[in-house]
């Protein structure tokens, strides 16, 4: 008796540590992120600078680019050495106006000691602007 209980137990246990497993989404590749985040939305000519006053929310992508929201348009940055980003990391930029460039250079630091990890040199932001829905 005791041994049929063991495994049953052993059974649902099993089972219900195995639930969150199978439910579970893949994980999305950065690349893959992007092009969510970019859906409905089509690419403008590149710009050198943005205003960071206009800039609301940053979201880096590992290894792949900087993706900063303007509202109505998302602005992508490639950096011209993206493998060293981590969306673990704080950026911090140092400005003498209230745009960020092309070249400018941004730190990275780690979130939990803020220790200096690198830096990305960035490159033109491209924007992205819905695209208006016919009808």
């Amino acid at each position: 008796m005791m041994r049929k209980f063991a495994i049953a137990a052993a059974t649902l246990a099993a089972a219900v540590m195995a639930g969150p497993a199978i439910q579970a989404k893949p994980k999305l590749t950065p690349e893959e992120e992007l092009a969510k985040m970019l859906e409905g939305r089509e690419a403008g000519k590149p710009v050198s600078c943005i205003s960071t006053y206009s800039t609301r929310n940053l979201r880096i992508l590992d290894k792949t680019a900087l993706v900063y929201d303007a509202g109505g348009v998302i602005y992508v940055n490639r950096p011209r050495n993206p493998e060293v980003l981590d969306d673990d990391d704080v950026l911090v930029t140092r400005q003498n106006g209230s745009q960020l460039c092309r070249l400018d250079m941004v730190s990275l630091h780690e979130r939990t000691g803020l220790w200096y990890r690198g830096f990305v040199s960035l490159g033109d932001f491209v924007p992205y602007r819905k695209v208006p829905k016919d009808g």
